[in-house]
């Protein structure tokens, strides 16, 4: 038994949802296009899983947050697809892959076969049994559908209790913040020195550590977790950490990061940064297979190196970056990305874009509420952080870290603070130089030469910023 299609999305994520209302937007033809997912439901954003899933009053709920209500669309709800004639394969594991036959095997033995493959696998969370600490029952996780509604239903089983997080990065902070607002008494355990040590300076951790202490949110760092007490192996009492404490626990919460899911292409595709390595168009080593979202490693022009990004933002930007280029390949470019992070937790929203590499210089009034911070490295503006801006000013430092300003004081630049991004950011962009050639019929031909930081880029990390700000104030609840 097995079915045929022109296009196949392999996984059911942020990047499918996206990728499938582009595909509807170039002109896709009904019964062409198949999701195979292994969730029961149609995609949805990710994000609302611990923000406004989590929340005890009005709490985010399907349809409400299906994908692509956040871009200001309708939702892509099962009917929206199937009014789309796009076949919603649900429920459905795949087995195994052929790229060279253009062939996938589901757990339940059907065969479907493709033209095109898009892959958006996503990632799977990182279990405690891969540190070496046994795991139990009485874990939750939080990276799907599925686990959004466990943790849930502990919560709402020891409310008052006793919560204990483990990992200092961006499930841990927003489930802290989360459990918080629902009244648990929660500790935040992870071994770096301080929260979100992949991004945040010391400066910058130190006022979000002292935001969530006032909330009631106690911090133990430089340990991990070694074991759990347990009751019937399905109740957690206490858990162990190698610095020797007992912490007491009613609900633990595991959010140690990601693994993507690359299983089914090892040895097919090629490999690279933990993801499958595309092109600039999302292309694979094999011409027929694309690659989008958290599995994706894709060269970022910004840096000049192949990286994978875990975040929507990048999902959601390179799922229609990757369809143009199938549907268009003639006039779809390269995908020139700024590297976009932002966070909500309780009344806190910040933005990040670019690199956190080099020296890093802070502004701002902390007591405001209102302060960043900029990178620099090799002498230009690489990365920007803002706490607390506003619609321009988010805009401002995306445009500015997009240009790589040159900066030569740094404690000008401290100074200065958002009005050097505001100033960078409104200057005119110098003309772009023209090439004039003459074709073989006589005619003169004039193009432009594109820069690195073309003013098509400039619309694009505006877009970026726009969009974020728009989607915080909609969302805001979540």
């Amino acid at each position: 038994m097995g079915r045929a299609f022109v296009y196949v999305i392999l996984g059911g994520g942020v990047a499918a949802g996206y990728a499938a209302l582009e595909f509807t937007r170039k002109g896709v033809s009904p019964g062409e296009l198949c999701i195979i997912s292994e969730e029961p439901v149609a995609p949805y954003e990710r994000p609302a899983l611990s923000k406004g899933f989590l929340l005890p009053e009005s709490p985010a709920r399907l349809p409400s947050f299906h994908t692509c209500v956040g871009a200001n669309e309708e939702r892509l709800t099962p009917k929206w697809y199937k009014e789309h004639g796009i076949e919603l394969v649900l429920g459905t594991r795949v087995k195994s892959v052929d790229v060279r036959r253009k062939k996938l095997l589901t757990a339940t033995g059907e065969t479907i076969s493709y033209k095109i493959l898009l892959i958006a696998t996503g990632a799977r969370a990182l279990k405690l049994e891969e540190f070496g600490v046994d795991g139990s029952e009485a874990i939750c996780y939080l990276r799907d559908l599925a686990d959004a509604n466990g943790l849930v239903n502990v919560m709402q089983s020891c409310s008052s209790g006793n919560a204990v997080v483990i990992g200092g990065g961006y499930i841990g902070m927003e489930c802290a913040a989360s459990l918080a607002i629902n009244k648990i008494n929660v500790t935040l355990v992870f071994p770096e020195v301080h929260c979100m040590a992949r991004l945040f300076t010391p400066k910058i951790a130190s006022y979000y550590e002292e935001y969530y202490q006032s909330k009631g949110v106690k911090f133990v760092k430089g340990t991990v977790l070694t074991s759990f007490e347990l009751i019937l192996v399905k109740e957690v009492m206490a858990v162990n950490l190698r610095d020797g404490s007992q912490l007491p626990a009613d609900l633990v919460v595991v959010g140690t990061g990601i693994r993507p899911n690359t299983s089914l292409f090892e040895g097919q595709l090629t490999l690279e940064k933990g993801g499958i390595k595309v092109n600039g168009k999302m292309q694979t080593s094999n011409d027929s297979v694309y690659a989008v979202g958290d599995v994706a490693a894709f060269p970022v022009k910004l840096f000049g190196e192949t990286r994978r990004l875990e975040h929507v933002d990048s999902a959601r930007k390179s799922a229609k970056h990757a369809v143009a280029a199938i549907m268009e390949p003639k006039k779809s470019g390269e995908f020139d990305y700024l590297p976009f992070f932002y966070s909500r937790v309780f009344g806190l929203s910040w933005q990040f874009y670019g690199d956190n590499v080099g020296e890093a210089v802070h502004f701002g009034d902390y007591s405001s509420g209102t302060f960043g911070a900029y990178w620099i490295s090799k002498g230009h503006l690489v990365g920007s952080f803002l706490e607390g801006g506003t619609k321009e000013e988010y805009e401002a430092i995306a445009k500015a870290t997009s240009l790589k300003p040159p900066v030569e004081d740094l404690a000008e630049l401290g100074q200065q603070g958002l009005n050097f991004a505001l100033t960078i950011s409104k200057k005119p962009q110098p003309a772009l130089p023209i090439e004039v050639s003459r074709s073989t019929s006589g005619l003169v031909l004039e193009k432009p030469v594109y820069a690195w930081h073309a003013a098509a880029g400039l619309v694009l990390t505006a877009s970026i910023a726009g969009f974020a700000y728009w989607y915080g104030r909609r969302r805001r609840r979540w």
